[in-house]
């Protein structure tokens, strides 16, 4: 008799380490989802930030060589200016929030 009932509480041990292992892998899966997400959106930030480099480059070489006047020059510079800082600071502020997000090991 104590032979079965110490094999039917070996099975429930087995049965629980088992019900164990499945809900570790499976938190484990999600946190490489979360890794991926952080990635991509990285990625995304830094794309955005190129971009809109790339794009106020042309802009800046577009109006050096148009026939604006000085002021109005200088008005659109010092407006690319402050939009270049300002991608800048929404990059940085994306990278951080992205980088803040915890992913346990």
């Amino acid at each position: 008799m104590g032979v079965s009932h110490e094999h039917e509480h070996r099975k429930k041990l087995y049965k629980i380490r088992e019900d164990l292992n499945k809900r570790v892998k499976d938190v484990r899966d999600h946190f490489a989802k979360v890794e991926k997400i952080k990635v991509e959106a990285l990625k995304r930030t830094e794309e955005m930030r190129r971009s809109a480099e790339r794009e106020l480059a042309k802009l800046e070489e577009d109006i050096a060589k148009s026939d604006l006047v000085a002021e109005t020059k200088r008005t659109l510079a010092s407006d690319i200016a402050t939009l270049k800082k300002e991608i800048e600071d929404r990059a940085a502020e994306l990278r951080q929030r992205i980088s803040g997000i915890v992913v346990p090991p």
